[in-house]
């Protein structure tokens, strides 16, 4: 099935193995050989009958080269036996040569070929160093049979042979057509590179340098395999070129994702990614935030540690320390510096808090490691298994490690296949290849003498254990038998045997969807098949499955599901703790001690602050302006408003007060109505006097306003009309006081002066002039600050919040009394100067008395205000307000409306002119 370019392809040379019988490319010479210049050589017949290129000299070769070569005859076909040059007895002695030769050589190992129309390659970890990676001398092919028998590897090639015959037996899928394959040891990472080229190559063994590879058909259509991230990249940089498609049944670097770089690889198997996301929820799920983690001294330790600290860098969860396992030497021993390497591991271990290790390591890394863990009795932790080594059976069977701890693992979804268990122990019967196709070649690696036998030996476990893995190479194999049904067109009946180019086989791969054993088989943009995965857990419990399913892994949803319950190493069945500080209370805060936010200290959140911890657990939020909080809580509440209410003592006090004074300054205005013509009430202003009565009964009325929760309008009556009405009062207590001393000793004095005072109403003339002068005040005031109700806490009852009209109310308060004050000192200075004056005409006392009450008060509720807030405040200054509407009302009034109702004798015109009379007659 092969093809060449137009000009004579350079040919890939041969030799036999050093190690083995089957031939091989020679790896000391160039892969591909430069042109031969000349005629080539007489080629010598293999023991197949196969001809092919040597650069050696052969024992049956003659040294001279014949005539016929040199001019050019054509080669011997294939199967025809040609000595040229060479004597009766010399070809007698090269016969029995190759005869001996033939009969020498073993039959081809059936579980490694398979003829067919189109061939499946294989690459499968039968053998590999259990103690480490061997050092590989580079100029050979390695020796695999010599190293130790991994069964996993050798169940999984068993798979692919199990689907390969299965699809063969389909009457519906490739009707017509045969699968066949070649599969080849890989020896975990030590032989890669010849398989590959094996591969590559086509059915003589040639691997042609063309400029265009679009047509060239290799010896195989599809590779499926190896078994690591770390060879399969290998292999891929080469597959890749050849756009040959490579399914990986458990490589699960994330690298391989990339489709620029690696066009040609699919995986049946969830990339790394998924892998670590299912390990965090499981860390996640059992509360585990304080883990150790140990890696191997490879890509992929490195590789998957760092995916996992960076998946962990978006989690509550750190790592106490990481620590890379030394790798082990070719021999099985352990040299002194990987004892003392192992044994500070191992004691940091038993040191630290953490009681959760994650292990990313290939098993062969591990031995040594758990042997260390066995001899020094480290036990009482819990062990997450990466997929590398999560059900190997080598390490399933050192038993005493169950004495260790629990043992968790995350690996590939368990699906039973029918009839595999009974057909991985069926010894393969070797046939002859079909008359009608070609005979299969071989190369080293292609053999493994105790594989069946100690198969066998854990065919009982492996069936225990729901044969993970193996659905991942199954898969595979039915993907690409479905892929050539389509590229071959192929009906119920029967498939056109065609010519099959490897990247249209890949493109029709890519687009293949069906059911396989219930599971939905197709490869998403990344190339990955979206299968489960499992966490499982080591038993050790006689004809049990060895690794039981405790939850699943769903990719598409990145959700990790269905847990059962798992037997844990605690005393009591409990989950093992493994937290670096123990988690807070709530209401409390956490404080970072050291680097990890995991170690921390716990700190109760402070009164009117609260944890929030969905949004930050280090630091404690305020709460609003309207709400607060007691220490160590996780929520706020709402503040208790403080304002004035109708049922306190002190408002009850209060209302009194103001009834009283409401009633006593009404009954005084209707007296003063009544006895409006006697010269009590002409003496004490006249008309004046109902102009102070009026205002002082609207202040009463404005109690209310101070009671309740304030509102704008509330606000507005207490900081304009009340201190407008108190401000008509003292202007006329004032202009009163004036206008006596005018009339007693200013009038003699400066008579145009008073004349013109009189005539021009100067007294409601300065009352009004001070009323609108402290209109002009309140109205800055309410532009300065605002008379919408505020709310603010109490410093004295946090938990109480007060409501109020202006929280800047005793900074102004100086300022909008300014006016007042000075009318107080003005009018207390006009009624001391005419303490001489007749007694009906003599106010100072009781003006003196209002006037310094109204005073003091004032600067003693400044003082007051600027000490103490809420509804203490608001009644002391409500207090005070109705004590000075009091004090002007009973103290200036009272005294008149007393003489008018008890000494109507002392109210008369005769009464008030002897008064006169006896104070010009005293002046003189």
């Amino acid at each position: 099935m092969g093809s060449s370019g137009p000009s004579r392809p350079h040919r890939v040379l041969r030799r036999d193995c050093p190690h083995s019988r089957l031939p091989c490319p020679p790896p000391p010479s160039p892969l591909i050989s430069p042109p031969v210049p000349g005629p080539l050589p007489a080629p010598c017949p293999t023991p197949h009958g196969e001809w092919q290129d040597h650069h050696y000299v052969n024992v049956c070769a003659n040294p001279l080269m014949s005539s016929s070569q040199h001019s050019g005859e054509a080669e011997p076909p294939p199967g025809t036996l040609h000595f040229p040059a060479m004597g009766p007895q010399a070809r007698a002695v090269c016969s029995l040569f190759f005869l001996l030769q033939v009969l020498a050589e073993p039959a081809e190992n059936p579980d490694f070929h398979l003829a067919g129309d189109y061939l499946l390659g294989g690459l499968f970890s039968l053998h590999a160093n259990m103690k480490g990676i061997v050092h590989l001398n580079f100029l050979k092919v390695p020796k695999c049979k010599e190293y130790e028998m991994k069964v996993l590897g050798y169940n999984l090639m068993q798979a692919m042979r199990f689907a390969v015959e299965e699809v063969n037996n389909h009457s519906s899928l490739l009707p017509g057509v045969l699968l066949g394959y070649e599969m080849v040891d890989s020896c975990y990472i030590s032989n890669n590179i010849q398989p590959v080229l094996y591969f590559l190559s086509q059915e003589d063994y040639f691997l042609p340098i063309q400029e265009d590879y679009s047509h060239y058909v290799p010896r195989v259509v599809a590779i499926i395999g190896p078994d690591n991230s770390e060879s399969t990249i290998t292999v891929a940089h080469f597959l890749s070129l050849f756009l040959l498609p490579q399914i990986t049944y458990s490589a699960i670097s994330d690298e391989l994702r990339d489709k620029l770089r690696f066009p040609a690889v699919l995986c049946t198997v969830p990339g790394a990614d998924h892998q670590v996301e299912a390990m965090v929820q499981l860390l996640l799920c059992f509360r585990w935030n304080w883990i150790i983690v140990l890696v191997s001294r490879d890509h992929y330790g490195r590789d998957n540690s760092q995916l996992l600290s960076k998946r962990l860098a978006s989690s509550d969860i750190c790592i106490a320390f990481q620590e890379v396992l030394p790798t082990p030497q070719p021999s099985h021993v352990v040299t002194p510096q990987e004892r003392r390497r192992l044994k500070v591991i191992v004691d940091k271990l038993q040191q630290s808090s953490a009681r959760v290790v994650v292990v990313f390591s290939p098993d062969l890394a591990l031995h040594n490691f758990f042997g260390e863990v066995l001899r020094r009795n480290f036990s009482g932790v819990v062990w997450i298994a990466s997929e590398s080594w999560a059900v190997n059976l080598d390490l399933h069977n050192l038993t005493e490690l169950r004495h260790t701890g629990t043992f968790l693992g995350i690996t590939p979804h368990s699906v039973h296949i029918p009839g595999f268990s009974e057909f991985r122990v069926r010894r393969a019967q070797a046939r002859p290849p079909a008359s009608n196709r070609t005979r299969l070649g071989a190369t080293c690696n292609q053999e493994c003498d105790t594989c069946l036998d100690t198969t066998m030996s854990f065919n009982t476990i492996l069936t225990l254990s729901g044969e993970r893995g193996v659905y991942n190479v199954y898969a595979a194999v039915y993907a690409i038998a479905h892929a050539l049904h389509s590229l071959l067109g192929c009906s119920q009946t029967s498939c056109p045997k065609e010519v099959v180019y490897p990247w249209r086989l890949l493109q029709e791969i890519k687009k293949v969807n069906f059911t396989l054993l219930g599971h939905h088989i197709y490869f998403d943009q990344q190339g990955d098949l979206p299968m489960p995965l499992e966490v499982v857990q080591w038993q050790w419990i006689p004809n049990q499955n060895p690794f039981q399913s405790v939850a699943f892994y769903c990719p598409t949803e990145r959700q990790l599901k269905n847990f059962r319950s798992v037997s844990w190493h605690t005393p009591n069945d409990t989950i093992p703790v493994s937290t670096c500080s123990k988690d807070c209370q709530p209401g409390q805060k956490k404080k970072a001690m050291g680097i990890h936010t995991c170690c921390f200290e716990c700190l109760d959140c402070l009164p009117g602050t609260f944890l929030n911890a969905t949004a930050d657990e280090f630091d404690c939020q305020p709460c609003p302006n309207n709400e607060w909080s007691h220490g160590k809580d996780t929520s706020c509440f709402k503040r208790q408003p403080a304002f004035l209410e109708w049922h306190t003592v002190p408002t009850i006090i209060v209302a009194i007060l103001a009834a009283l004074g409401f009633l006593s300054t009404l009954a005084i205005l209707i007296t003063f109505g009544r006895h409006f013509q006697t010269p009590m009430v002409r003496s004490a202003g006249g008309p004046m006097c109902f102009l102070m009565l009026t205002p002082l009964l609207v202040a009463y009325m404005l109690l209310p306003v101070y009671v309740g929760p304030p509102t704008v309008s509330t606000c507005l009556c207490r900081q304009t009309f009340f201190t407008v009405c108190f401000t008509i009062c003292i202007s006329c207590i004032t202009v009163r006081s004036f206008q006596i001393i005018c009339v007693f000793k200013l009038a003699r004095r400066f008579p145009r002066a008073y004349a013109y005072w009189v005539r021009c109403h100067g007294p409601y003339v300065f009352v009004a002039v001070m009323t609108a002068l402290k209109v002009g005040i309140v109205a800055g005031s309410l532009l300065v600050t605002s008379a919408s109700p505020t709310a603010h806490a109490d410093p004295s009852d946090p938990k109480t919040i007060i409501l109020s009209c202006n929280p800047n109310y005793h900074k102004g308060i100086l300022f909008n009394t300014s006016l007042d004050l000075v009318l107080s000192v003005v009018g207390f200075s006009f009624a001391y100067t005419g303490k001489g004056l007749p007694t009906n005409y003599n106010e100072a006392k009781f003006i003196t008395f209002c006037m310094t009450f109204y005073f003091t008060s004032s600067i003693s509720l400044c003082t007051f205000m600027t000490m103490y807030e809420g509804v203490l405040a608001t009644i002391v200054d409500l207090l005070v307000i109705v004590l000075n509407l009091l004090a002007i009302s009973l103290g200036y009034f009272g005294p008149k409306c007393y003489m008018i109702l008890f000494h109507p004798e002392q109210n008369t015109p005769a009464y008030f002119n002897s008064l006169i009379q006896d104070y010009t007659m005293g002046r003189d």
